[in-house]
């Protein structure tokens, strides 16, 4: 099937400085994907290298791996310090470009006050003997040092030392001296990160970050100086011609601390506003960088980088069309960036080419099958950072994120393999068996399909007439087009893989059945709480998602996780009056909830007075109202036409673990998609 003729002016060629690119897609740079590692002292990192020969294989034009400390989180070591690792980058250099592809060196200045400190990080900081003993290994208090004295992002009572002068030229030595390796080893150009997403050199930039009275504040030029610094050593090390690229926020798009700005709404910019990135997009340009990779946003305002579902469709793309205007050099725009919109883009020559980063992580290929004509084959991202990026934070924790994830970004949740193909691999069985898979939602299809590709015989059985389970009351709401199309791409695997389904069929005696394996991934039911009119008035979250009761206008949402408070996004943009209650201090105050996505949730109640209520409970639920306990006991009652109950689930398993019986998804633990779908692999890949 040829490709759709809409996106030949993405497959065109084009030039930074004098380097062509064969196409005008871009793997956007993603922390984790790093060649020298992420975390961990900087080698040549063979995970990293391995995802992105396959996305140089699939079609790629320019490749942009994910950040590299220009400085080692753990030991401190400088990256120039390590030579072996650039030999070993000299040979991939020569696989990459045996593709087509080119390929940049990302490197960052670090982290300054958006270092995402955890609990025990934020201790570090603050006790000065542990700080101390630490410091050799890790030093919080280098990693966070910023412009001036500021909060921490993540750790509420930690605040940003002022970083020295001294710690300024090192680091711009730093990228000098590593770009000169980069360009020895073949590598085709640098990018410095960034200007950018509140990181510390945009926060030499930002007003609001720095304070500073030196030749680095105050006014417009020595704000950006450190970054003019870094690109004119560069230039010195390696020569005019060698191309540069700077990671670049159009707009700030950000109000104050810990608060970032709602897409279209009228608000005070404390940061970078439209006037001064005309100017300072001009200033950098002139300084030395001969490329503008654009987004917007800083850390405060995190979702308008990282976008969750909830944002609009290529929702940088108008500012950075915009900023293309005042520059003569190429200018890429990211942020949930589409084929359609990308190519219309270029070919009206509004952006020179479409950066796309998550979507690499859930398919690879996607570039290859999008040439091919084959779309309905791209396994679509869904924007949940759930395995790449789960950094999280709620009210009273730094990064509540697990140390492994922290360990290993730019994994994902619906493909196992990336960055994690040590452990999740398809090896071909020599006893193949019939399997019978209990349950047809997400869990069940992806075992499945993992049993078919290893040479298993396996058979879902479903209760209802269609696939997808719970997964289709979560993909109801309208921001939820991904989720609906991974549905789709899950079927049509089942189909084409000959998978048979066994629909209204519900098991409730595996024994009935047979077979030589029985995969359980029956899911779960919600709870419920005893609540007086509870019965009788409210109803279930997946009732109001399949649209099996109808709300008024009116609606209080019992619960606000993730799921609720979801809901309550959706019925505000139907016209609706969400209100929601919750006991906890927060709302989705669980871990490993990226906080992309769960501060763009909050930030949208807040600034559309959405009300909340915390440390409350509800008493008693009426026809028309509830009346809610607050945490200091007071009873209010708050008007309600509907009520949504959503307090979690509870597994609902058709059969017990055993020798020839595999719980998977819900079913074994309550979670969320990427647990259920690691999970199905981990059963797939043992049977």
């Amino acid at each position: 099937m040829p490709m759709n003729k809409e996106y030949e002016p993405l497959f065109t060629e084009w030039k930074i400085r004098d380097l062509t690119i064969k196409n005008r897609i871009v793997l956007a740079p993603m922390g984790g994907t790093c060649l020298f590692g992420w975390m961990e002292p900087n080698h040549f990192d063979k995970e990293a290298a391995k995802l992105l020969k396959k996305i140089a294989d699939n079609n790629c034009g320019l490749i942009i791996p994910g950040i590299a400390p220009v400085r080692d989180v753990l030991g401190r070591r400088w990256l120039y310090q390590n030579k072996k690792k650039f030999e070993q980058l000299a040979e991939f250099m020569d696989q990459v470009h045996a593709t087509g592809a080119k390929l940049f060196i990302q490197m960052t200045a670090g982290f300054g006050r958006s270092m995402a400190l955890s609990d025990t990080l934020a201790l570090l900081a603050k006790n000065k003997p542990l700080h101390y003993l630490a410091k050799p290994v890790i030093d919080p208090e280098y990693l966070t040092a910023a412009p001036s004295v500021s909060p921490n992002r993540w750790a509420d009572d930690v605040t940003a030392r002022e970083i020295t002068k001294k710690e300024i030229d090192e680091i711009v030595y730093a990228f000098a001296e590593t770009s000169r390796l980069c360009k020895e080893a073949g590598v085709d150009g640098v990018e410095v990160h960034a200007v950018h997403e509140g990181y510390l050199l945009d926060q030499f930039t930002l007003k609001y970050c720095n304070q500073r009275t030196d030749e680095y504040g105050g006014s417009f030029e020595n704000r950006y100086r450190f970054a003019v610094e870094i690109v004119q050593a560069i230039k010195a090390a390696c020569g005019e011609d060698y191309p540069v690229s700077l990671r670049y926020s159009v707009e700030s798009k950000t109000k104050g601390f810990r608060e970032g700005a709602m897409p279209g709404e009228d608000y005070i910019e404390v940061g970078r506003d439209m006037e001064e990135s005309e100017k300072a997009a001009k200033y950098l340009q002139d300084a030395g960088y001969d490329m503008l990779n654009c987004d917007n946003g800083t850390y405060d305002a995190w979702y308008w980088a990282h976008p969750p579902q909830y944002m609009p469709l290529n929702c940088n793309l108008e500012d950075v069309t915009h900023i293309k205007k005042f520059v003569d050099i190429p200018v890429l725009c990211a942020g949930r960036m589409q084929p359609e919109a990308g190519a219309k883009a270029v070919k009206n020559g509004d952006i020179d080419a479409m950066v796309v980063g998550r979507q690499f992580l859930a398919d690879p290929t996607w570039v290859t099958k999008l040439m091919r004509g084959h779309e309905e084959d791209i396994r679509p991202c869904i924007c949940c950072h759930a395995a790449c990026f789960n950094l999280s934070k709620h009210e009273g924790t730094g990064n509540d994120q697990d140390f492994n994830d922290s360990l290993n970004m730019c994994r994902c949740a619906i493909n196992p393999v990336s960055m994690n193909s040590k452990h999740y691999r398809l090896k071909k069985t020599k006893n193949p068996k019939k399997v019978a898979v209990i349950g047809g939602g997400i869990g069940g299809m992806e075992v499945a399909r993992i049993l078919s590709i290893r040479g298993h015989e396996p058979t879902i059985y479903e209760k209802s007439d269609e696939l997808g389970g719970i997964f289709i009351a979560a993909a109801a709401p309208d921001f939820k087009e991904n989720d609906k199309k991974l549905i789709e791409w899950y079927k049509r695997q089942i189909k084409k893989r000959g998978i048979p389904v066994k629909f209204n069929t519900e098991v409730k005696d595996i024994k009935d059945i047979d077979a030589d394996e029985y995969v359980v991934a029956t899911g779960a039911e919600a709870n419920h709480i005893p609540i007086p009119g509870a019965d009788e008035y409210a109803m279930d979250a997946c009732d109001y998602l399949l649209e099996k009761q109808q709300v008024g206008d009116n609606v209080v949402i019992i619960g606000g996780g993730l799921t609720g408070c979801e809901m309550a996004l959706d019925l505000f943009r139907k016209g609706k009056k969400p209100v929601i209650v919750e006991m906890k201090n927060d709302l989705m105050a669980v871990p490993n909830l990226c906080l992309a996505n769960s501060s763009y949730l909050r930030d949208c109640f807040k600034t559309n007075n959405v009300p909340v209520y915390l440390e409350s409970g509800v008493k008693e639920i009426g026809k028309d109202y509830v009346i809610v306990e607050e945490k200091n006991k007071k009873l209010t009652k708050v008007k309600a036409d509907s009520v949504i109950m959503s307090v979690g689930y509870h597994s609902m398993p058709v059969a017990e673990k055993g020798r020839h019986v595999h719980l998977i998804g819900d079913a074994k633990k309550v979670g969320n998609l990427r647990s259920v779908i690691w999970g199905a692999w981990d059963v797939a890949m043992k049977i």
